[in-house]
C-alpha cells in the first residue's frame, strides 16, 4: 500500500468512527431531519435553484443528508463517499424516506470505476476537498461527470480558517498546499465531548490551487463570492451573530470564512 493509500485508509476508518456519533449528535438533528427538515443552507440553495428533474452528483456526501435533501427538492440525487459506515447509514435512510437517491462508497478518485453516467449538477459542500491531496485529480472527475453545460457548484470553508490554530489564536499552518498534515484529535467537530480519539490526513489548498485546477480541466468560472460568516458553530469561539450565522467571537467579521462558487462545463460544438 502505498502512503497515498494509507492516508486514504486512515481517513476512511476515522469517518466510520465518526459516523455513529455524528449521526446521534444536536448538530446534525437527525430526528428533525427523518421529519422532513432540510440540512441545506442557505448560500448553497440560491446557487441550486429549481432542481425539479435535475441529475446531481453529491461528492463526499458523509451519511447522505444533503444528498437526500437534494431528492426532496426534485433532484435524482446520487451520493459518494470514502466511508463505508456512513453510506450503509446513507442507504438505510433513503429507505427509510423511500427516496430514490442512491449511493455508491469508493475513493473519489476511482469514480470513474465505479459509475458510468454524466449529471446536469456536480455538487460539494463543507469540509470537503481538505480531504484529497491533488485538486487538478478532483477537478477531472468533476469535469468528467458533468454533461454538457452542466453545472458545478460548490460551497466549502474558506482556506484563510485553516490556517489558524484551534483556538484561533495564532496562524498556525501555511496557506498553500505543503503536502498531508496529519494530526490527532480527540472528540469530533459535530461533538467536542464525544469519546474518540483519531489520527487524520488533511491538505490545505488555496484559492489559487482550487480556480486554476477547475479551469485547467476546461470549466469556466460562472460565480464565485466570499461569506464573513459560517452556517455552522464547527469551530471553536463562535458565537451566532444572526439566526444560522456563526463567526469566531474575538474575530468577528475580519475573515473570511466561507467561499462558493459555480462553475460550468463547455457545451458540445
Amino acid at each position: 500500500m502505498n502512503p497515498e493509500q494509507e492516508y486514504f485508509e486512515m481517513n476512511r476508518r476515522a469517518w466510520n468512527q465518526k459516523t455513529d456519533v455524528h449521526l446521534k449528535s444536536a448538530f446534525y438533528r437527525h430526528d428533525a431531519f427523518l421529519k422532513g427538515a432540510t440540512s441545506l443552507n442557505e448560500i448553497e440553495l440560491g446557487l441550486l435553484g429549481d432542481l425539479c428533474g435535475q441529475s446531481v452528483l453529491h461528492l463526499q456526501c458523509h451519511f447522505g443528508q444533503d444528498t437526500l435533501s437534494l431528492g426532496r427538492l426534485g433532484a435524482y440525487a446520487t451520493g459518494v463517499d470514502l466511508s463505508d459506515r456512513a453510506i450503509d447509514t446513507a442507504r438505510a435512510t433513503a429507505q427509510e424516506l423511500g427516496s430514490l437517491a442512491d449511493f455508491i462508497c469508493c475513493n473519489l478518485y476511482d469514480l470513474p470505476d465505479h459509475l458510468h453516467r454524466k449529471f446536469d449538477i456536480v455538487f460539494t459542500s463543507y469540509g470537503t476537498i481538505g480531504w484529497l491531496p491533488d485538486l487538478k485529480r478532483w477537478a477531472a472527475v468533476v469535469d468528467h461527470f458533468l454533461k454538457p453545460d452542466g453545472q458545478f457548484i460548490m460551497v466549502e470553508f474558506h482556506p484563510v480558517v485553516w490556517m489558524f490554530d484551534d483556538q484561533f489564536a495564532s496562524v498556525a499552518y501555511r496557506y498553500f498546499n505543503s503536502g498531508p498534515i496529519i494530526e490527532t484529535e480527540q472528540g469530533t467537530y459535530a461533538d467536542p465531548n464525544a469519546d474518540l480519539v483519531q489520527t487524520c490526513v488533511m491538505w490545505n489548498h488555496s484559492l489559487s490551487e482550487l480556480i486554476g485546477s477547475l479551469l485547467q480541466n476546461g470549466l469556466q468560472i460562472r460565480a464565485f463570492e466570499e461569506y464573513d460568516y459560517s452556517p455552522y458553530p464547527c469551530f471553536q469561539h463562535v458565537v451566532e451573530v444572526t439566526p444560522g450565522k456563526y463567526r469566531i467571537k474575538h474575530l468577528g467579521d475580519q475573515i473570511p470564512m466561507v467561499y462558493a462558487l459555480i462553475a460550468t462545463k463547455a457545451g458540445e460544438m
